[in-house]
């Protein structure tokens, strides 16, 4: 089905009157959604600016239909990166696609983006790698390979070689930065449009085709790529742009006329082929781009070439890898939320993650059954040897917490492991403190698996495994002595619409741990010194129980 689209350049902080102006017309054109290309908020070094930000905040400013914005030239202000992180949301119909995300939209078109301006500043890195940031790098545009194909590519800078072949008229003055890696990112994804807004005038090229892929031999595939001026009150360039689009509709299959041929050059003629395991670890992170999708948006999930849990990512962060299986690999998380002074009696964070090598955001995901078997089955023998390392190291005075949550529209499955004092846990105060924060947030009620071979017949859902050590206890230690609240599996089905908190875990045990302040991970990073030593003491006490150390 055709859905009308309405995209706006840079907006720079005239919050109150470009929404204004949009809610008049989406009364007469019904929009299915818009998007801003560009800086939404400006640099907020004026009152009105500052004023404005204050207004969207408080709700004073509304929003008219769905809304998608990535990052300009500018940071994003602090202020909005703070109420995105907190709340996970903006405001009503305003979603962040992240200096470099994609998603699907309910209309099943499907947006890439590519904010920011590039930089080869190799010590620009850290600031490069947060979502909120104005700088990309030439990995975060090959990241996008992954994603295959596009409906709409937006980038703030335009893509090398865009002018050559024209004959629309251009400003003599205008020397527009032209970048190869996003020619290389449009020519990978064949968007049907390429939207920029780095220079303050309106261009629009002539449609351009693609070289048929072997795939799909007899078609064209066509895109437009169009320059959108800044809102002015002054200038008469135009800012706001229009267009029908059908995500169904096929490619032409002949070339219409005044269409040229591609003027990028440079076209990669395949994706890169995945590194090796060995060569491959680079940088873990959980600091991913791609968003949570909200209310009408479905998000089209990366590649592993772009998933921040895959060993084919560049940016995998390899120090904290502590240990890698046949089926599965560890790592320590990045911001734990327990910390050394946490655990006393372990000496180092002990907040593990249980990894599939395998891509896939459920278990049900998996080719072929006997994959996801021996997958589960070796994470199951890292838990177990997690739990033997814990009875060694804390002479039971820890046990276990252990989540998972599986989404059919997820990304990539994986435990997080987190030792809790087995006190919490023989007390069933681990048990009722995810029971209560399900209740509070009116959530399903969680069930009791009696039996779990991890053969759950549901994408949907969110588990957790709570281990105590007693229960290894012997079996003649008198009932009156052992509590009837150990070692548990629980369930918490959910359905694909269901809206869940993906931080649900990390949220219940923060408040039951006291550490609220740890909640969101971003708030509880380490210098790459204390991860580095956080991780060896790790290693030096696991090394005994390690899964992949074993003889052959």
């Amino acid at each position: 089905m055709a859905s009308k689209i309405v995209v706006l350049g840079n907006i720079n902080g005239a919050l109150q009157e470009v929404f204004t102006r949009l809610a008049k017309l989406h009364i007469k054109q019904s929009f299915s959604f818009a998007i801003v290309v560009g800086d939404l908020f400006g640099d907020c070094s004026s009152e009105q600016e500052l004023d404005e930000i204050s207004s969207l905040l408080k709700g004073s400013i509304t929003v008219p239909l769905p809304t998608y914005f990535t990052v300009g030239s500018r940071p994003i202000p602090t202020r909005i990166v703070d109420k995105i992180e907190s709340d996970d949301e903006l405001c009503p119909n305003l979603y962040f696609l992240g200096r470099r995300g994609t998603l699907k939209t309910s209309e099943g078109i499907r947006l890439t983006a590519l904010g920011g301006e590039l930089t080869t500043d190799t010590s620009a890195d850290a600031k490069a790698n947060s979502k909120y940031h104005c700088r990309y790098t030439e990995p975060d545009a090959r990241s996008l390979y992954g994603v295959h194909s596009t409906d709409i590519l937006i980038t703030y800078q335009w893509p090398k070689g865009i002018r050559s072949g024209s004959s629309v008229p251009f400003p003599e003055d205008a020397r527009p930065q032209e970048i190869q890696c996003i020619a290389d990112v449009c020519s990978t994804l064949k968007p049907r449009y390429h939207f920029s807004s780095c220079e303050d005038f309106f261009f629009e090229r002539e449609p351009f085709f693609h070289t048929p892929s072997d795939s799909a031999p007899e078609t064209n595939p066509l895109t437009r790529f169009i320059n959108l001026a800044s809102f002015s009150k002054i200038s008469k360039q135009k800012w706001m742009y229009a267009f029908i689009l059908d995500p169904k509709a096929p490619s032409p299959t002949s070339i219409p006329a005044g269409a040229t041929a591609t003027p990028l050059s440079g076209v990669p003629t395949r994706r890169r082929p995945f590194p090796s395991q060995n060569a491959s670890y680079q940088r873990f992170s959980q600091d991913n781009d791609f968003q949570q999708p909200r209310k009408r948006t479905r998000r089209l999930p990366p590649g592993p070439e772009a998933c921040f849990f895959c060993l084919s990512n560049p940016d995998l962060a390899t120090h904290l890898i502590t240990s890698i299986g046949n089926e599965s690999y560890l790592t320590t998380a990045k911001g734990p939320l327990t910390t050394a002074e946490t655990l006393p009696s372990l000496g180092f964070p002990g907040h593990i993650l249980i990894i599939p090598l395998v891509h896939s955001p459920t278990f049900r995901g998996f080719s072929d059954d006997a994959s996801r078997s021996a997958t589960y089955h070796e994470m199951q023998r890292y838990r177990s040897s997690l739990h033997a390392m814990l009875r060694q190291r804390a002479k039971d005075e820890l046990g276990s917490v252990t989540w998972e949550v599986s989404r059919g529209n997820g990304v990539h499955i994986h435990w997080q492991f987190l030792p809790v004092s087995s006190s919490l846990i023989d007390r069933g105060l681990v048990e009722a403190a995810f029971k209560v924060e399900a209740e509070n947030l009116q959530y399903p009620k969680f069930q009791e698996l009696t039996a779990d071979d991890g053969e759950i017949d549901a994408e949907d859902y969110f588990r957790v495994w709570v281990w105590s050590p007693l229960d290894s206890e012997p079996k003649d230690t008198p009932s009156s002595d052992r509590s009837s609240t150990l070692s548990k599996t629980l369930i918490l089905h959910l359905t694909p619409e269901f809206r869940f908190d993906l931080q649900f875990g990390r949220r219940v045990m923060a408040k039951l741990l006291q550490l609220e302040n740890r909640l969101n991970w971003r708030d509880a990073v380490q210098s790459k010194d204390e991860e580095d030593v956080d991780v060896q003491s790790f290693k030096a006490a696991f090394k005994a129980y390690d899964i992949s150390l074993e003889a052959d």
